[in-house]
């Protein structure tokens, strides 16, 4: 498939460069694949479209306060992004980094409070990154670190971002983006659903920089992505394989929950426990396994993101809904509004 195909315009009046006043008030529009029928609500009026016995799968990643602005020694800003080296064990870090020569051999980064790293092993932006003191490198972010917003929000993170940019489920530090189809849940919305029956269950996927890597590649299937480290426990692989065999849907919330489900699932729709990296590309031809049901924001032309939802509503049928969110002024990426695939 030729990239162009996933490509649409938007205007940039469209780029939510703020979260909605509170969890819940984003717009929701729902696109059912069967009919092709597409529906404008409100996020919180959401819950009406599931039943008892349904099965929600979120992500519970925590976004690290990653993004570390320093000067070097001879007295240039630099700026790195921080992220870890997930192998099932905390401890190794790598860092993009703005303001470094390519190849070079590496310098000392100077930031706020005293505190002092060597970069290292400088390749294409990306390099070795070793704190000079005893902290921990998670409790310097958490010190002086930044929430690391994405470049098409175009201001500086300030304090709310702190909240707003986590969902309400994160509790598991790694990732240097959030898990954004999960910033409009509120704990009442998560009470309502348990109320009518619906499960909730979580696994991990900490997101690094390769789900943001643009598509270079003119043919799609010429992509491929990097490794994000993904863990699912026995009990979110016992309730889905549950929800399959008394007929109810299992909804994933968020593209990085789709690929961490079907990248642990086998063909006989089942999903398996582990922890594991994980790469899976997903691109229209893939046939889903586990999926029922997706909640999603709207997502960068030309992005694995826009293809793995196109995957899974139909392109034709997505880019009409596309059409429509621009038409109608949906508030698009990170802090902007919602979609629901049924």
């Amino acid at each position: 498939m030729n990239i162009e195909e996933f490509d649409y315009l938007l205007p940039k009046s469209l780029i939510a460069q703020y979260p909605s006043s509170e969890r819940g008030a984003s717009r929701l529009m729902v696109v059912h694949r069967k009919s092709g029928a597409i529906e404008h609500t409100t996020f919180r009026e959401m819950i009406w479209q599931f039943n008892s016995g349904d099965l929600f799968v979120i992500n519970n990643t925590r976004v690290l306060p990653a993004r570390l602005i320093g000067r070097k020694d001879t007295g240039g800003k630099c700026e790195v992004l921080l992220f870890p080296l997930w192998n099932g064990a905390k401890g190794d870090w790598k860092g993009l980094i703005k303001g470094a020569k390519p190849k070079s051999d590496g310098f000392r980064i100077h930031f706020d409070q005293d505190i002092d790293a060597e970069v290292t092993e400088i390749r294409e932006g990306r390099a070795t990154v070793r704190f000079l003191r005893q902290d921990g490198a998670a409790d310097i972010l958490q010190r002086i670190g930044h929430i690391p917003l994405p470049p098409y929000i175009k201001r500086e993170d300030e304090p709310p971002d702190r909240i707003r940019y986590q969902t309400i489920f994160a509790e598991r530090d790694g990732s240097i983006a959030a898990p954004t189809a999960g910033l409009h849940f509120t704990e009442g919305m998560i009470q309502s659903l348990r109320e009518k029956g619906v499960g909730i269950v979580s696994l991990t996927l900490h997101i690094g920089p390769g789900t943001f890597r643009p598509v270079k590649a003119k043919e799609v299937e010429n992509h491929s992505m990097e490794s994000e480290w993904t863990e699912i426990s026995e009990e979110t692989s016992h309730q889905i394989e549950q929800t399959k065999q008394r007929g109810g849907r299992v909804i994933a919330v968020g593209t990085t929950t789709t690929r961490a489900l079907e990248s642990f699932s086998d063909p006989e729709g089942t999903v398996k426990a582990g922890r594991s990296l994980s790469s899976l590309f997903i691109f229209p031809s893939y046939r889903f396994r586990i999926l029922d049901g997706l909640v999603t924001n709207f997502h960068l032309p030309r992005s694995t993101l826009i293809m793995l939802v196109s995957a899974f509503a139909g392109k034709d049928l997505l880019m009409k809904a596309y059409r429509q969110a621009v038409e109608k002024k949906y508030r698009f990426y990170s802090y902007g509004d919602a979609m629901l695939i049924l």
